[in-house]
């Protein structure tokens, strides 16, 4: 029958029995382990009472380790060690690695084509990325941090406003070639990209046509803006995006609006991280770096018509 493995003693005696043999000193280890001289006495006693045997020899001004003692530090002092680079390499990831859960668009529109400008900044951190449209809890993961689209209220987060939910048809300068567009519903007369999108309802509302019917238009639904947009570029048809998604093909042409009415909803994008891990260094680091940029944004991004509906 195979003999159970004994029983181990208790880790707070290993421990002072480590940083003691180590040291050759009962008072050095104390110090270390922020301990006075009695309490790791006490703690090797116990050790030694469970091992049955000295381990070590006590003279007036020092300590030796006996026999018994030799055998067994190398082997303490190896697994100690051991932990020791384990949660060094681990506290070296938590405080280096940086990821972030984000929305598609957000990530390929805005913050990958710009990531370059926070590495050189901090070429420290790595940043690792991950898209979803799930709200991630991060009590149940392993995100630093989130951006998300909402109205900030999420108990437990910081919630730092980005840019406002807003919204524009655009489309490629070749689609509006032998087209004449005089007011809103004359958008009607070119196809539109994800008409059952219920912004385009909102888009009409802002420029005061209510109930406009986009039924029987065939629902070529893609998802996202980042979709969109590119096929709006194709010339597929118009899109609804955010402009501060699509800059430079606004900037070089490659978009062009109809109509320069640019609507808002009542949600925005925001960047979220646990309140309890507000003072992390590379958090602060992302948060401040993302504030600059979109403050830069804004400067560049001055909307022609501002109007405000409750989607």
């Amino acid at each position: 029958m195979t003999k159970p493995p004994s029983k181990l003693p208790p880790m707070s005696a290993v421990r002072v029995f480590e940083a003691a043999a180590r040291h050759q000193s009962f008072t050095r280890a104390a110090e270390e382990l922020g301990m006075t001289q009695a309490a790791v006495s006490y703690q090797i006693k116990i050790l030694e009472d469970k091992v049955g045997a000295p381990l070590f020899i006590r003279l007036p001004r020092q300590v030796t380790l006996t026999a018994k003692g030799r055998q067994l530090a190398p082997a303490v002092t190896e697994a100690f060690e051991a932990l020791r680079n384990a949660f060094a390499g681990v506290e070296e990831m938590v405080q280096t690695v940086l990821s972030i859960t984000t929305l598609s668009t957000f990530a390929s529109n805005w913050l990958v084509p710009r990531l370059g400008r926070f590495r050189q900044l901090h070429p420290n951190i790595a940043v690792q990325i991950s898209v979803s449209t799930e709200i991630v809890e991060f009590a149940q993961s392993e995100f630093d941090i989130g951006i998300r689209s909402g109205t900030g209220d999420w108990p437990g987060l910081e919630a730092h406003v980005l840019f406002p939910n807003q919204f524009v048809p655009v489309c490629s300068p070749e689609l509006l070639r032998g087209v004449e567009l005089r007011e809103p519903l004359d958008i009607l007369k070119l196809p539109l990209i994800s008409p059952s999108d219920p912004w385009w309802q909102d888009w009409f509302a802002a420029a005061g046509v209510k109930n406009v019917d986009l039924s029987r238009r065939p629902d070529n639904s893609l998802g996202v803006q980042q979709f969109e947009g590119m096929a709006a570029i194709a010339g597929q048809g118009v899109a609804l995006i955010n402009p501060f998604f699509f800059p430079d093909d606004l900037a070089s042409g490659r978009l062009v609006k109809p109509f320069d009415l640019l609507a808002t909803t009542d949600r925005s994008y925001w960047l979220v991280y646990p309140k309890t891990r507000r003072r992390s260094a590379k958090i602060e680091a992302f948060r401040d770096w993302v504030l600059s940029e979109v403050a830069g944004d804004s400067e560049r991004t001055a909307p022609v018509m501002h109007t405000k509906t409750g989607t």
